[in-house]
């Protein structure tokens, strides 16, 4: 092989090695296959890529074959977010529930167990937990993704599923650098904007990712967000004062840097997939993370092709796309021999998350206990793209095993109080809601529901903002079903 031919294969290789695309289906296609044998180091999963924990484990076994070290990664929060169960919804709470109980102990303990269970299905690569202080209750995307608005409690909660995320053997990814909590805007959608002092950054977005860099965390997720406070006008994906100067140098942060989605609006619909990847491994970032809508192999030939032709063209430095690389390479390498803590199999561990659900829960009010089969409407807005839609949420199938001949409906904008009480026919209603504080047709439904009628419960199971109403009201944390059945069983136990 001439001196050419082979530094031509190495670009090649190393623009591969610092992609984490996405595919469809629940079998690896050949051109992933093809991909991973050929340099490709990371591989993400989407809901969409798993059936059950069979299934799974079977097509980590399918890469792995073709690549030892492959890095499997999974967005897979608990709670709302969940990617291992997202047809019937997670076994865990998320985590503003794990930080309504803090107790660092149980959030250890949770992030351990899930972290069990996806390495059982040889995934090595968690884009969690999520860091953001959500200190702006109207943010539309983190919500209770977040461990609270309190900086010092997310901080603690944070460092606490690090540790426990990576005893499992799988390696954490803090999220979204330098902060995504105090934004109004879906980076999936739009590009926020967080206006704020560099002392604020340092004393509040900026606390918990010290915390996660000192336990340990082995890769940091950037969020595509601009703070003019430290680069006016490049989002953080893209800006070498952030990744390079903030992360790096100030911060002493060592590994691994991933990009969030690059198909995101943020960044796809301002500078595009192809320069965007560009333009952040040239910031400092060493994985980009593809694939959540784009998942091909024409998307991962265009993003290897264009960091290829970057540095050729000078525009991105050959040694820091082999730096990247490099990173990807070692994250890879400490996952493969990475041995986790041994732990006995059910007992506590399997119980974990229904446990962390039963102490989020708070119950205000001085009603009794429901006693006869009540009617259940669930006031559905919009799910964030990070949530999704098609992950189940709520309490009325947990509230019917308890309460047989429960009734229920799902109520959407524009559904109004007259309709839930025609379709209750003289049944308490229990009104089920999701961030009522942001969504104003539900604290009229709310209201209306409760002046017409006195017994009504409220259960909250996103963030418990909203004025306290009805005869009883519920606040979970959290919409998977463990939460769902805490809420039911509070509701239910005198």
């Amino acid at each position: 092989m001439t001196v050419l031919a082979h530094r031509v294969d190495t670009l090649t290789r190393d623009a591969l090695a610092v992609l984490q695309p996405g595919f469809e289906g629940t079998t690896a296609p050949a051109w992933l296959l093809r991909q991973v044998a050929e340099g490709l180091t990371a591989v993400g999963l989407f809901g969409r890529n798993i059936a059950s924990p069979e299934q799974l484990a079977a097509l980590t076994a399918q890469l792995r074959a073709e690549r030892e070290d492959v890095l499997v990664a999974i967005d897979e929060e608990g709670g709302d977010v969940t990617r291992l169960e997202v047809r019937g919804g997670s076994s865990f709470p998320g985590n503003l529930a794990l930080g309504a109980v803090d107790d660092t102990g149980l959030t250890r303990e949770v992030a351990r167990e899930l972290g069990r269970r996806l390495a059982e299905c040889g995934v090595n690569l968690n884009w969690a937990p999520s860091a953001d202080v959500n200190s702006n209750p109207d943010n539309p995307v983190i919500g209770v993704r977040s461990f609270g608005a309190d900086t010092r409690l997310a901080a603690r909660h944070t460092a606490a599923y690090v540790e426990g995320l990576q005893a499992a053997g799988v390696a954490a990814c803090t999220k979204h650098f330098p902060g995504h909590g105090d934004t109004n805007v879906d980076s999936h959608h739009a590009l926020p904007r967080i206006d704020v002092d560099l002392d604020t950054l340092q004393a509040r977005e900026l606390v918990p990712f010290r915390a996660a860099i000192e336990a340990g965390t082995k890769a940091v997720m950037s969020a595509h967000i601009l703070v003019p406070a430290l680069d006016p006008t490049r989002p953080a994906t893209l800006s070498p004062q952030i990744l390079t100067g903030l992360l790096r140098k100030e911060l002493g942060y060592e590994g691994l840097i991933v990009t969030d989605g690059m198909e995101m609006n943020a960044i796809a619909g301002t500078y595009g997939i192809e320069r965007g990847s560009v333009l952040a491994v040239a910031a400092g970032a060493d994985a980009i993370c593809v694939g959540g809508g784009l998942a091909d192999e024409a998307t991962v030939l265009r993003l290897r092709d264009a960091l290829v032709a970057a540095v050729r063209e000078g525009t991105l430095p050959e040694e820091r796309l082999a730096e990247a690389a490099g990173r990807v390479r070692a994250l890879a390498e400490w996952a493969r021999r990475a041995r986790p803590d041994a732990r006995p199999e059910g007992g506590r561990a399997s119980g974990i998350g229904l446990e962390a659900a039963r102490r989020a829960v708070t119950v205000t009010g001085s009603g009794g206990p429901l006693t006869a089969a009540p009617y259940v409407a669930t006031l559905a807005p919009v799910a964030n793209i990070a949530v999704g839609d098609e992950t189940p949420w709520g309490l009325a199938a947990e509230l019917a095993a308890l309460l047989p001949g429960t009734a229920s409906g799902v109520y959407p904008e524009g559904a109004s109080a007259a309709d839930v009480l025609a379709a209750a026919g003289g049944r308490t209603v229990v009104a089920v809601v999701r961030d009522a504080h942001r969504h104003p047709w539900m604290t009229e439904v709310l209201d209306a529901l409760v002046a017409a009628r006195g017994d009504t419960v409220v259960v909250e199971m996103g963030l418990p903002r909203a004025a306290v109403r009805g005869r009883l009201y519920v606040a979970t944390h959290g919409a998977s079903p463990v939460c769902g059945r805490a809420a039911a069983e509070a509701l239910t136990t005198p």
